[in-house]
């Protein structure tokens, strides 16, 4: 079932391809009630001290993992991730088990139906293990704004995992599924891909449906899938894409076969190096890394062209307007009267409002719902979140014209490696920079993968982001994976 790579008291495990297990299955030499019992196994060993799942879904995965070995006994044709045990970002509502998004405001609140992407991946015979910890309503970058407590690194636990999706890609850091889901606004699959060592992807806006995601910006928000390979996530990237009448934004383009694509050669490809994303504030080792990954491009015959992003230093005020001005709207509707949490201690329906909003929400969603607030306000709405909004479309024009020149840019995914757990809680600013070089693919509605590309000389993984032009995940998981090839060798 696996192959250790690191050994932090067996925390660190990369698990077998999805190729490798969906054959033991279709044999008959892997069973996926088996497998699944494995992988509880391992969750029961090291979830009390990483702290990646806030519920299992036991039965119900047995159950559909018991449907999967009677198909196989028969003979049946099975579908593409027949078996795989697979992990959902507590942000996306899954029948039969909790959806908190990582807030008290949401505690015990049982959604009566799945997520598009939910449905996909059972319609397409994973084996869903639970519901995995996160930023509450997706808002940070270090997975300890939950209201259940900090997700750690597998890597070191002494650091965080990133966020908001921390608990998506330290549970595949950790072999504590074979793959996840996890959602991404500002960066929230792409850092922590990057922390943890995993490939994370950012499909184009409208490639996944937002049908069942618990909304926190909903311009920005995205679904993508975390895998310990690039093929493995562009094989579950492929089974969650796709139109669905449930969300108007999703896109009716036809769905590639992204696994495939991956397999293409680079050579010839023109690789765009944005000089904004190596300026002051990276850190030596990660410009290292990074460019040790344009090399081993260079060497697959890439041509590497030097470009500008120069609006880039906008980016941050920008997605920090917008974000938080959507937040403040979606996040309205939890006010104590349908369901979420309801104040004991009001007396009347202002202080019901009052009281379960004060009590349900952490620290940094108050802060954010302030913000967009304070931005949409009267008087300061043209100033702030209008202004905004109009440099928002001078980012995207800006990725349009690099594209008519270039096939993807490649860039570092974060400033720095992990930071450590309580680093960085009492400056909010320095957190919000941890996103400087996400938000921008963000804004500009495009697409993205991070690939690890080397590690520091403490041994934390680095990871290259790889962005495409919108529905360009076929060229970006290309790029991908000749930096995985090139790694490897």
């Amino acid at each position: 079932m696996t192959e250790t790579i690191v050994s932090t008291e067996t925390l660190v495990e990369k698990p077998a391809t999805l190729a490798s297990l969906r054959a033991g299955i279709v044999s008959g030499t892997t069973k996926a009630t088996d497998l699944a019992e494995s992988y509880y196994a391992r969750i029961a060993a090291h979830n009390p001290l990483l702290n990646v799942y806030l519920s299992l879904t036991r039965e119900q995965a047995l159950e559909q993992a018991g449907a999967i070995d009677a198909a196989a006994a028969r003979g049946d044709a099975l579908p593409p991730l027949a078996g795989i045990p697979i992990a959902i970002k507590d942000v996306l509502v899954m029948q039969g088990t909790t959806a908190t998004a990582g807030s008290a405001i949401l505690k015990g609140y049982e959604p009566p139906y799945d997520a598009t992407s939910v449905a996909k991946l059972k319609a397409a015979g994973a084996v869903l293990l639970g519901k995995l910890n996160c930023d509450e309503f997706a808002m940070g970058s270090s997975n300890e704004n939950s209201a259940y407590g900090p997700v750690r690194n597998p890597v070191d636990p002494e650091r965080v995992p990133g966020g908001s999706s921390g608990g998506s890609a330290a549970a595949v850091a950790a072999n504590l599924a074979v793959a996840t889901l996890g959602t991404d606004t500002g960066g929230s699959i792409r850092q922590p891909a990057s922390f943890c060592g995993v490939v994370g992807v950012l499909p184009t806006y409208g490639r996944v449906s937002r049908y069942g995601l618990i909304a926190f910006a909903s311009s920005l928000d995205r679904v993508g899938p975390f895998a310990a390979n690039v093929r493995d996530a562009a094989e579950v990237l492929g089974v969650i894409a796709g139109a669905d009448r449930n969300d108007a934004t999703s896109s009716q383009l036809p769905v590639p076969d992204y696994a495939a694509e991956s397999d293409k050669d680079v050579k010839g490809l023109r690789i765009g190096i944005p000089a904004e994303y190596f300026a002051e504030g990276l850190d030596p080792e990660v410009r290292a890394a990074v460019e040790s990954g344009i090399e081993v491009l260079r060497n697959a015959g890439c041509e590497i062209k030097p470009i500008s992003l120069k609006h880039t230093g906008y980016a941050i005020p920008v997605y920090y307007l917008v974000a938080t001005a959507e937040a403040s709207a979606n996040l309205a509707r939890f006010d104590g009267v349908r369901y979420g949490h309801r104040s004991a201690k009001a007396t009347n329906l202002s202080s019901m409002y009052r009281l379960s909003r004060e009590e349900g929400f952490g620290a940094e969603v108050k802060r954010r719902i302030l913000l967009g607030t304070y931005a949409l306000s009267a008087g300061y709405y043209d100033a702030y979140y209008k202004k905004a909004q109009q440099v928002r479309r001078v980012l995207a024009e800006e990725f349009m014209t690099a594209f008519g020149e270039v096939d993807a840019i490649v860039t570092p995914t974060a400033p720095t490696a992990a930071f450590k757990l309580g680093e960085k809680t009492d400056d909010p600013l320095a957190m919000y920079l941890a996103d400087i070089y996400t938000v921008t693919a963000s804004l500009a509605g495009i697409c993205g993968v991070t690939v690890p590309c080397g590690t520091t000389s403490g041994g934390l993984p680095v990871g290259m982001q790889v962005l495409g032009p919108h529905f360009g995940e076929s060229t970006a998981f290309r790029v991908a994976r000749a930096v995985e090839a090139g790694q490897s060798s």
